[in-house]
């Protein structure tokens, strides 16, 4: 076989990845959060802020608070993180060939100017890569999640809310295992998903991001070596808790990383049921129940003209199913370190923003595709308007009520309504002329001589109310 002649593309600046390529305005804001890039300034700002705790608290003899602008112009360094800095961290790295490390001689590298110099000892004091690195994570997780991606979910739970106050009243014909089954109403089938999803979200906003910063193996021991009469213990609570985090006190060299698996579950299962929303509206679609909106001048089918498709839904399925995957792979990796540390968490977190992004991208197509919808009422009608035959539930269950009651002849009443209906295409007249031949007490023969399949679906609107709650 011929070998294809192409042109190598290798060192162009171009995206390899659907996310930082043809999706990238949708999850460009986890950028700020969930990027390399960030995550060297989560470094930077934990490193700063360290240093000015030791120095505020005078845990190490000889050490005083600094002034209000040297702590300022500390704190620059962080504000002032830009692409240039990235540039010159990457530069250092190439000679330490270790991230964090370059982190500490970048900061280093700053402290002459602000006029102290002579505390350069104390960046990175008493900790081990880990230190920083986990409580940076935290800090990128929890703004990536409360920042970006809960705000994204929110909208489109109260967007899925707003369509089942709309549709709350619209009568439809339910479906188990595919079959037409007791109505219901569009709303309240809206509502359910709505429900589900506003659960994981409520879990999810008390996600606790823990932190730990307490050396090597996690027992101070460098610490108390270089000042056994600090209180290590409530100076490290105290940082952690500063940078608006949870103080975990017992861990390894590795903090445990499983509030990052509780997290990344509970989206994963919001996923799960977003997942579940895109297939049913897919199939309401698919028998006319919504009818979508064109969109000026775009094309549905390369050669059918006529067809409008459910691509939002369909590409917020795969990227749910792709969200998933990474989610569940990190939460199953994080929480097992060999003995006191190995890298394999380390490699894994760096795919974090990755599979968050998989989540915010199909929220904005899910978003866009249900904006994109009308409810085909006469079509839901029609369809109510041919399945008289799920009136048998209610007819037979009258007939239990009226025989304990004790009206006579209200025998086998499941039998005798599975002869009618199982298989058989029961019309109006028909159930009817049934309900007529009952001998039912006048009030139960008038509600059920004047029940349809529209409107034989109990408090289903009444039940969207409990979304207010």
């Amino acid at each position: 076989m011929a070998e294809i002649a192409r042109t190598s593309l290798a060192n162009e600046p171009l995206a390899l990845t659907a996310l930082d390529g043809r999706y990238r305005s949708a999850v460009a804001p986890l950028v700020d959060y969930l990027s390399e890039a960030a995550l060297n300034r989560d470094r930077v700002h934990v490193e700063v802020e360290w240093l000015i705790h030791l120095t505020d608290n005078s845990v190490l003899p000889g050490t005083s608070p600094l002034t209000d602008e040297q702590k300022a112009a500390l704190r620059k360094i962080v504000t002032d993180f830009n692409a240039e800095s990235v540039k010159e961290l990457a530069e250092i790295e190439a000679v330490t060939v270790h991230d964090v490390k370059a982190v500490e001689y970048y900061i280093a590298n700053r402290l002459e100017a602000i006029g102290i110099g002579n505390l350069k000892p104390l960046v990175h004091f008493g900790c081990t890569s880990e230190d920083i690195n986990n409580l940076s994570y935290a800090l990128g997780v929890q703004g990536g999640v409360t920042g970006v991606w809960l705000p994204a979910a929110r909208d489109l739970v109260a967007q899925i809310t707003k369509m089942a106050e709309e549709s709350r009243e619209v009568p439809m014909l339910s479906r188990t295992h595919g079959q037409p089954a007791t109505p219901t109403t569009l709303g309240k089938e809206l509502a359910v998903l709505a429900w589900r999803l506003t659960r994981q979200l409520d879990r999810i906003e008390k996600t606790e991001y823990l932190g730990k910063i307490n050396g090597a193996t996690g027992t101070y021991a460098a610490h108390y070596a270089s000042v056994p009469s600090a209180d290590w213990q409530q100076v490290s609570r105290s940082f952690v808790e500063h940078l608006g985090l949870t103080w975990n006190p017992l861990t390894t060299q590795i903090e445990s990383h499983d509030w990052q698996a509780e997290v990344y579950a509970d989206i994963a299962r919001f996923n799960r049921i977003l997942h579940n929303l895109c297939t049913d509206v897919w199939s309401y679609i698919s028998i006319g129940y919504f009818v979508q909106i064109p969109v000026a001048g775009a094309t549905g089918s390369s050669t059918m003209p006529h067809k409008v498709n459910p691509i939002r839904f369909e590409n917020a399925e795969a990227n749910l199913e792709i969200s998933n995957g990474l989610l569940d792979t990190l939460g199953s990796t994080l929480v097992t370190s060999r003995w006191q540390r190995d890298l394999t968490d380390s490699s894994s977190q760096r795919n974090i923003g990755t599979a968050i992004g998989h989540s915010v991208l199909a929220i904005s197509n899910v978003a866009k595709g249900l904006d994109r919808l009308d409810v085909a009422e006469a079509v839901l009608a029609d369809d109510l308007d041919h399945n008289w035959e799920v009136l048998a539930e209610a007819i037979q269950m009258v007939m239990r009520a009226e025989a304990i009651a004790g009206v006579e002849g209200m025998d086998n009443p499941y039998e005798r309504l599975k002869d009618l209906t199982r298989g058989h295409r029961v019309d109006a007249a028909r159930l009817k002329e049934f309900v007529g031949e009952l001998g039912l007490s006048a009030d139960a023969q008038e509600r059920l001589q004047n029940m349809t399949p529209g409107t034989y679906n109990g408090i289903a609107s009444q039940l969207v109310d409990h979304l207010k709650k």
